[in-house]
């Protein structure tokens, strides 16, 4: 069976891209991307237990995600947690989604610069 296109996946919903985001450096439980979006976004998104766990599991429905066999050491850890990581279509998928949002961005400044010079002529 043939793999998705990481764009059919784009736009990503929110709470997708800020737990793909969470692993894009490191495998983690999902106490711990709860924390990384908390901190990252200043409190402005918070992912509750429940809408956390049900995108994990959709995430790794697709196949964008998957369980991580790396841990720290036993007693720097608690041995009930699951950890998680990005799957090499994760990745590509943050990518295309990244670069989505970068390109957005841009229109958002050269709209703005317009405005500008309009506003000041």
């Amino acid at each position: 069976m043939k793999k998705p296109l990481p764009e059919s996946f784009v736009p990503l919903k929110p709470h997708w891209f800020h737990v793909l985001l969470s692993l894009s450096n490191q495998d983690q439980h999902g106490y711990g991307i709860m924390q990384e979006v908390l901190d990252r976004t200043a409190g402005q998104v918070r992912l509750w237990p429940a809408t956390l766990y049900g995108t994990l599991r959709r995430l790794m429905d697709a196949e964008l995600i998957e369980d991580s066999d790396e841990r720290p050491a036993p007693e720097l850890d608690d041995s009930r947690r699951r950890y998680y990581r990005l799957t090499a279509l994760g990745r590509r998928v943050l990518a295309a989604e990244c670069g989505r949002l970068e390109d957005l961005v841009r229109v958002i400044h050269a709209k703005r610069r317009i405005t500008n010079r309009e506003t000041a002529s």
